[in-house]
């Protein structure tokens, strides 16, 4: 399966700022597939330079219990480790550079691939197999959404677009 769906949390809104969950999971023919769900501390992140964003550390506050305390319980990994857990989960032999969706042409691939340039890492897949979720999703709004799991989990979330767009265009 080529297609990666991707989401992240993080404390911001633009490229540069702090992650602090990569979730993402491929798909393809009407399938889910492999998993890959990493919490990433938010220290780490600063001291690569990545910033937090005052308004996106409220707007968590105002979110639900179990989506803020899945962020802040013990066991998260500096964001090399993400970085690097996301790299390996993005190459699987046999298949070619995997197209890497995310929610908005300006979110989760750009964020991400900003961590990857202040960490001094290379990007795991080529600038050009971006993929925006969002927009496919504005040419489809008779196709609803269906979520599971915690709204505003990285992996619940990667699945839960990824079956959506999936839905919208079978032949992905």
């Amino acid at each position: 399966m080529k297609n990666i769906m991707l989401d992240l949390e993080t404390l911001g809104n633009k490229p540069g700022c702090v992650i602090v969950a990569i979730g993402a999971v491929r798909f393809g023919d009407g399938e889910l597939g492999e998993e890959f769900y990493m919490r990433v501390e938010a220290q780490s992140c600063v001291r690569a330079g990545l910033k937090l964003e005052a308004d996106t550390v409220l707007w968590w506050l105002r979110q639900s219990d179990v989506a803020r305390n899945e962020l802040t319980k013990p066991g998260a990994r500096t964001l090399a480790e993400g970085l690097n857990g996301f790299a390996d989960f993005s190459k699987l032999k046999g298949e070619p550079q995997p197209l890497v969706w995310g929610n908005g042409s300006d979110f989760d691939n750009t964020i991400l691939a900003a961590a990857y340039a202040a960490a001094d890492r290379s990007l795991p897949w080529n600038f050009w197999n971006n993929r925006c979720y969002r927009t496919l999703k504005a040419l489809r709004p008779d196709i609803k959404i269906e979520n599971e799991g915690v709204k505003h989990n990285a992996l619940d979330d990667a699945k839960a677009q990824a079956r959506h767009l999936m839905a919208m265009f079978p032949q992905l």
